[in-house]
């Protein structure tokens, strides 16, 4: 089980859409793909992108559970996808401790895996990524995300009575 998040790290929709667009330029010279299967739910928005920038219109899901807000779990399968994945690309937010990511391998060995963000755990799963982060970051995605009121940081500083 991977250890509490020491740091978090924020990632706008702006951020997220020039990341994902990166890793399309990135794939674009390894097609052509027949379809992408994305690994739901954090790896749709990246797939649309890519689906996009790459003009794929055949997109397909695999859907397994196995975060609760910070915590992960065991992971469960809700929706598999059929075959050997010859041809085509699985893309996914983010390869953690690289849990989920293997139970998608052995699903579909000779697809192409690319995620945005990888950790190092998790990293030797994926053919492809585009930015690492160290293991005990928690990366907060703009769908988890809603502005609001956040204190300066020398008043956060005198409440814990620190500087």
């Amino acid at each position: 089980m991977p250890q509490k998040p020491a740091r978090f790290f924020p990632v706008s929709w702006e951020e997220l859409h020039r990341d994902a667009k990166a890793l399309a330029w990135r794939l674009a010279a390894s097609g052509p793909w027949q379809g992408i299967v994305a690994v739901a739910r954090g790896g749709l928005v990246p797939a649309h992108i890519i689906a996009r920038e790459l003009e794929i219109r055949l997109i397909d899901t695999v859907c397994i559970h196995s975060y609760e807000e910070t915590e992960q779990r065991q992971p469960r399968v809700l929706k598999r996808v059929e075959g050997e994945g010859e041809g085509w690309l699985i893309v996914d937010d983010l390869v953690d401790t690289g849990r989920t990511g293997r139970i998608v391998r052995e699903m579909l060995p000779r697809a192409h895996f690319a995620t945005v963000y990888a950790k190092p755990e998790g990293r030797p799963v994926v053919d492809t990524f585009i930015t690492e982060v160290s293991q005990d970051t928690w990366i907060l995605f703009p769908w988890d995300l809603e502005p609001q009121y956040v204190q300066p940081i020398v008043a956060r500083a005198s409440r814990r009575g620190g500087s």
